[in-house]
């Protein structure tokens, strides 16, 4: 490949790396809820508990490491489409 279609490649991961970390935030904002939780005691008033949606939370998961392997990967590309640097030993 050459450099310049190295650097387009890891253009395009770094705008996928973008697009799930807008969806990890975006599945983020729904992982939780609060719900109403019965009293224990009669004549106690009843109180309120924040759940947990798993399948959220793991698509959350899933996309916020998505996301940080296509950073690494675009990085590491775009630095190795540059210019060689010459290794001059003393």
């Amino acid at each position: 490949m050459t450099a310049s279609a190295q650097r387009r490649r890891a253009a395009i991961e770094l705008v996928l790396a973008a697009l799930a970390l807008a969806g990890a935030v975006w599945s983020a904002l729904d992982v939780r809820s609060v719900v109403d939780v019965a009293p224990i005691i009669d004549g106690e008033r009843a109180t309120t508990s924040i759940a947990y949606d798993p399948p959220m939370l793991v698509l959350t998961l899933l996309l916020i490491t998505g996301s940080a392997v296509l950073t690494i990967l675009a990085v590491a590309r775009w630095r190795r489409s540059g210019s060689a640097v010459e290794v001059v030993s003393a």
